[in-house]
């Protein structure tokens, strides 16, 4: 689902969205069946024992819930799911077709195919056993000294950020390297440096007191003595608890999600000696000397969890760190490893921790890989072969209409200064929307791939990325660089180059189809575009200029206009209870709840603008802007284990699907469309809905 930041819409209502009010739904239901039109709609999957009024997500995909079954190697099913099965199989034939016609060693078709082979090849990796990661268990064997310590951490750090959402990550790996222009530079690149150290998704999962947490970390120790006895390693279950007690510390000196969502807080230079007088513990030379980084300041953008872990490093038993290095290579490499290796994560990390039954054919793992490691070099055969030019140009289309529908709600808002709105204008027109696929390809001349080499395959892609990110430190950033390949089904704002991102794979029916009506193409994809419009004016956003940089462009008035009206939406989220005792934390989604109301309103506005002044024709039953928002319902369709949605609500800064489909109680056209009235569950007066662009 999408998951970048940022956000830009207005609470205008067109005059016309009134216009078929009232209809009566028992018409509805009679022909909903009917099928006379293809109109991006399931109508089928609608349940109308169900009133909009009481929940929308339900009303629009009760039928479909009722029957829906998550496949046995999945955490979920929904609409996103099934995007992901035809970007999926369309990635297969085209990775194993890549070696089909003897490509020439080392082109990109090449390596495509001898990936692929090598991860295929269980022969192979089972005969190999550890040995491709020999190399960094003598490594951590030798450890002997805190500087050999702080050489090995060092020499591990990668840049395995999540691009999309930096604030929201675990890394094996003590930090996390992230590259990108300076928070308050004008082009420059710097290094960030981001908390790591759990294999386990969240810090939550150490300390919190829910029980099927608790339940979990017993779980977690007897998988870790497993995975030691599998490596041979002697005193597996006492090196187990080494394990946990040094990760819980570890959980313990992180900070929490909700903080690290603070781009404030995350503003912090540091030069190279500032290390050692700020977190002292680590031997800080002998880590960036052996990370191979000498740049002159590095943002650490958690500076206290950094000051915590460093002391860890000098008060933790030598001995404990090396127990955690050594399960840490195991775990994050298990599924190159032989099949032992590979079940017992998968039993851990996938029946445990998200309730999945059956672990996934090797030709997905493969396909995913591979797709991982190489991604560019599969996205370019993927949108030459699935992504025509005129699929480019509507979606083109589409954006235009909404970024007018933003530029006009700018203009009608009452509460927003004149300063503050030619700010927000000047950032709507400088923000760069990419569709479909980069500009640019990346270039994997200097990567080597062995047809007989799955792991070694995956360090080296790994290390590669490692060495393309730290390359670009101190060179102006690319206002054009993709942090998502052509056949990611997602979307993207990237804050600091106020850039989108729309990668092709998520440009396909049921979002967006260009033989569909209108409604359901801006009800859905319209809404997705106009969500991620809409992070440049969110929470995170709005802190950013039209440059990129951490400027405050707001007048004290409307800022405090502004905050009240995003603590309304916190507290609405707040109220959503998706497991029993387990509410969705408001402030942790608020960044995504902003972008779906703003996001929804542009939509709609921006589906009112494509109709030229023309009434909606009322088709199947349905007038357009019942079609409107019965395609956001149905975008937001999800049925979710509840291990994976216990384990979304504490690491994720989005709301569960469900939830997110009763954005529109926010918006005064749904009303009239479904003749919602006080005393039904989603009623809100008109003072209570949040309307903040």
């Amino acid at each position: 689902m999408p998951t970048a930041k940022k956000t830009l819409a207005a609470a205008v209502v067109f005059a016309c969205a009134l216009c078929t009010a009232g209809m009566d739904r028992t018409a509805f239901a009679a022909t909903a069946n009917a099928g006379t039109q293809d109109i991006g709609i399931d109508l089928a999957g609608v349940d109308h024992a169900v009133k909009p009024g009481d929940n929308f997500f339900l009303f629009a995909n009760g039928a479909w819930l009722k029957t829906a079954t998550i496949p046995p190697d999945r955490s979920s099913t929904g609409t996103f799911y099934q995007l992901f099965v035809k970007a999926e199989q369309r990635t297969a034939d085209l990775i194993k077709s890549a070696g089909a016609s003897a490509p020439a060693p080392g082109s990109d078709a090449r390596k495509i195919a001898d990936y692929y082979k090598a991860y295929m090849d269980e022969a192979t990796v089972e005969k190999r056993g550890l040995a491709p990661l020999k190399p960094d268990l003598d490594a951590i064997a030798a450890i002997k000294t805190r500087s050999d310590l702080a050489r090995v951490l060092g020499g591990e750090l990668r840049a395995d950020v999540d691009p999309i959402n930096a604030t929201n990550f675990q890394t094996e790996h003590l930090f996390g390297l992230f590259v990108t222009k300076g928070l308050n530079e004008d082009s420059l690149q710097i290094p960030y440096l981001l908390q790591g150290g759990l294999a386990m998704p969240s810090r939550d999962y150490y300390l919190s007191q829910d029980k099927e947490m608790v339940a979990d970390r017993a779980k977690y120790e007897t998988y870790v003595a497993a995975m030691f006895k599998q490596a041979g390693i002697a005193d597996a279950d006492k090196q187990a608890r080494a394990v946990l007690g040094l990760e819980t510390k570890i959980a313990q000196a992180q900070e929490s999600l909700v903080m690290s969502e603070d781009v404030h807080k995350a503003d912090n230079l540091w030069a190279m000696g500032d290390f050692a007088k700020k977190a002292p513990g680590m031997d800080w030379a002998a880590f960036f000397q052996s990370a191979g980084l000498d740049a002159k300041q590095y943002d650490v953008w958690q500076p206290d969890a950094t000051t915590k872990l460093s002391a860890l490093t000098a008060s933790q038993p030598i001995e404990a760190w090396k127990a955690l290095l050594t399960f840490h290579a195991l775990d994050d490499n298990a599924s190159m490893l032989p099949k032992a290796f590979a079940d017992l994560a998968f039993d851990f990390h996938g029946k445990t921790l998200q309730g999945t039954p059956q672990q996934r054919e090797r030709w997905k793992r493969a396909v995913a890989a591979t797709n991982n490691d190489l991604g560019d070099a599969v996205g370019e055969l993927y949108v030459r072969k699935y992504f025509p030019a005129s699929s480019k140009a509507e979606v083109e289309a589409i954006v235009n209409n909404l970024l007018t529908a933003f530029n006009d709600g700018i203009d009608k808002l009452d509460w927003m200064s004149p300063e503050t709105k030619a700010k927000a204008k000047e950032k709507l027109e400088t923000l760069r929307v990419s569709v479909g696929y980069p500009e640019h390809w990346r270039d994997y001349a200097s990567l080597e791939i062995k047809p007989d080499d799955a792991l070694g395959n995956h360090l080296r892609a790994v290390k590669f990325e490692y060495e393309l990110q730290k390359a670009k430190i101190g060179k102006p950033i690319d206002d054009g660089e993709w942090w998502m390949t052509p056949q990611t089904v997602n979307a993207v704002n990237l804050p600091i180059q106020n850039a989108l991102n729309f990668p092709a794979a998520i440009l396909e029916p049921p979002f967006f189809d260009p033989k569909a009506d209108a409604a359901a193409n801006y009800g859905a994809i319209g809404a997705i575009i106009g969500h991620e419009i809409s992070h440049s004016f969110d929470n995170t956003g709005a802190d950013f200029d039209a440059h990129g940089k951490l400027v405050n462009w707001w007048t004290k008035a409307d800022f405090a206009h502004f905050e009240k009206a995003t603590d309304a939406l916190a507290r609405q989220f707040d109220q959503y209870q998706p497991l029993p005792g387990v509410h969705v934390n408001g402030k942790q989604t608020l960044g995504e709840d902003i972008a779906d109301v703003s996001g929804l309103t542009a939509a709609y506005r921006a589906y009112h603008l494509s109709l030229d002044g023309n009434p909606a024709p009322v088709i199947d039953g349905l007038s357009g802007d019942q079609r409107f928002f019965l395609a956001f319902g149905q975008a937001w369709r999800n049925k979710t284990r509840d291990a994976a949605l216990r384990q979304q609500l504490a690491t994720d800064v989005h709301a569960p699907g469900p939830f997110r489909a009763l954005t529109v109680r926010n918006l005064d056209a749904w009303y009239p469309a479904w003749d919602v009235l006080p005393g039904q569950k989603l009623y809100l007066a008109p003072k209570d809905r949040v309307k903040i662009w």
